[in-house]
């Protein structure tokens, strides 16, 4: 009688994302009563230099940093293009 086990020949292999485990997972967070995704961002991974919504600052080219942007939008995928870059301590304390 064959086995009902699904065979694991039968998934096709998917290669391990080594630079997304590195920057670490994305998340939802609630903050004064909206939802945002938070993508971390590693130093290798932020290429130019961005201005920090919380203070004000410079997020240096090379600085590991977090990514915002509304998840609750009634805009939907045009929400990604409001994201912004935040120094990972301003999100925190904001």
């Amino acid at each position: 009688m064959p086995s009902r086990r699904p065979s694991r020949r039968a998934q096709p292999y998917v290669p391990l994302d080594v630079d997304r485990l590195m920057q670490g997972a994305a998340r939802v967070e609630r903050r004064a009563g909206a939802e945002w995704h938070v993508q971390p961002m590693a130093p290798r991974s932020a290429v130019k230099d961005y201005v920090c919504p919380g203070c004000g600052g410079t997020v240096v080219q090379g600085t590991a940093h977090v990514v915002v942007w509304r998840a609750d939008s009634i805009f939907g995928d045009r929400a990604i293009e409001d994201r912004r870059h935040w120094h990972t301590g301003c999100w925190r304390a904001a």
